[in-house]
């Protein structure tokens, strides 16, 4: 066997004795090992896809066994688990070899790919639920937790699918419950989307947790695209339906918004607050009320009386305190603002309806009248307070 040939076949020493040969620079030879009994050659080159590295010389009559690289690839490729620790053992026989030592970034390299190639395999037999496969490559060593490309591990391949066998035994080889994708998906997360109920459980019993980066925007979006079922799910299982966005919406602020009465409900069952107010001081109750829908309208101004009855008396008046709001009232009719320049007010937003018509006359310099009334842009007359949205234009004027 010349040294920089290609290799076809593995040899085994069974009696005899061979020697492996290096071809220096110069053209000098260069005795690397003496191959005796039990010893192999052809290793290298079929494992790490090089060409042979010595020349192998026969020093006396030899008997050989070999095995052509086609049929031990195949061996291979059905006992995929032991190539690692022949690999492995390649390394360490080698590794006191001052001339063979050259070749351990190969074999090293080869072992990378080898990894990878087995946690595809994990991966894929957990995808496709073959618990057979994977039991076996998980015994023979491999690793439960490795992570794909996307950064998915074998659980969340299998709870996405709604392997429940495939889910329980790798909660059984005591893989990592929460932990995370490359998008921020955990497993129990996974299960959820695709509405597999009983892996979700399952998770959830062992110890999962519906663990979700920027929660309150995850839901809101969720909210926006109107998935009734995957709402019902996540909320199931723990999320928290007053998740604020960056605006400080909640997904009940963009559920009402959109007038969606099944998702309201859905939310305000959940314990979702009618009194949350987002970054321009809007409530859920505020966004239902531009919508014109009475029955959403209704709900939500009887799950806020019933919200506001079991705050602590004064606990809205702390509330208004701390977020105050305001708005501007003109001393004119809305119809006429256009040919008017005369300036408005801007105003806190008082308890009453009938302290920022007061508030405002004073301000305004106006006579306050039995008819005098606030109205909006559409010279729409506002009856309540709650139905001001922070820095909005109103009109005080008689009827």
């Amino acid at each position: 066997m010349e040294q920089g040939n290609a290799v076809e076949q593995l040899y085994f020493i069974c009696h005899g004795e061979l020697e492996e040969i290096g071809i220096c620079e110069d053209g000098s030879e260069e005795t690397v090992s003496i191959l005796k009994p039990d010893s192999s050659f052809g290793e290298v080159s079929i494992l790490c896809n090089v060409p042979q590295p010595y020349t192998v010389r026969v020093c006396e009559l030899c008997r050989l066994l070999r095995i052509d690289k086609q049929s031990f690839s195949n061996i291979l490729e059905i006992y995929f688990h032991d190539g690692r620790k022949i690999l492995n053992n390649l390394v360490e026989s080698r590794a006191t070899d001052e001339r063979l030592k050259q070749l351990e970034t190969d074999v090293t390299l080869h072992i990378g790919k080898h990894e990878a190639e087995l946690a595809l395999r994990v991966n894929s037999a957990a995808y496709y639920g073959d618990l057979y496969q994977l039991k076996s490559l998980i015994r023979a060593g491999a690793d439960p937790n490795k992570k794909d490309y996307d950064g998915r591990t074998p659980l969340h391949l299998a709870a996405s699918k709604g392997y429940e066998d495939i889910t329980l035994f790798l909660i059984q080889e005591g893989v990592e419950l929460n932990v995370l994708d490359n998008f921020a998906n955990t497993p129990l997360l996974e299960a959820i989307k695709y509405g597999h109920d009983k892996v979700a459980s399952l998770l959830v019993k062992e110890g999962a947790t519906l663990k979700i980066d920027d929660a309150g925007c995850f839901l809101c979006a969720t909210v926006a695209r109107g998935d009734i079922d995957y709402i019902k799910r996540i909320l199931s299982n723990g999320i928290d339906p007053n998740s604020k966005d960056f605006d400080f919406r909640t997904p009940l602020h963009v559920a009402a918004s959109q007038g969606s009465y099944i998702i309201v409900k859905l939310l305000v069952e959940a314990g979702a607050s009618v009194l949350s107010k987002d970054r321009w001081g809007n409530t859920p109750l505020d966004e239902g009320r531009m919508t014109g829908n009475k029955m959403l309208i209704k709900l939500l101004e009887e799950t806020k009386s019933a919200q506001l009855s079991e705050l602590p008396e004064g606990s809205q008046e702390i509330t208004d305190k701390m977020h105050p709001r305001k708005c501007i009232v003109y001393p004119f009719h809305p119809w006429e603002r256009k040919e008017n320049t005369t300036f408005g007010v801007v105003v806190w937003i008082p308890r009453t309806i009938d302290e920022l018509i007061k508030v405002s006359a004073e301000l305004l310099k106006l006579d306050v009248h039995p008819t005098s009334c606030i109205v909006t842009e559409d010279a729409g007359k506002i009856l309540d307070v709650d139905m001001i949205i922070d820095g909005q234009k109103l009109y005080l004027i008689s009827e």
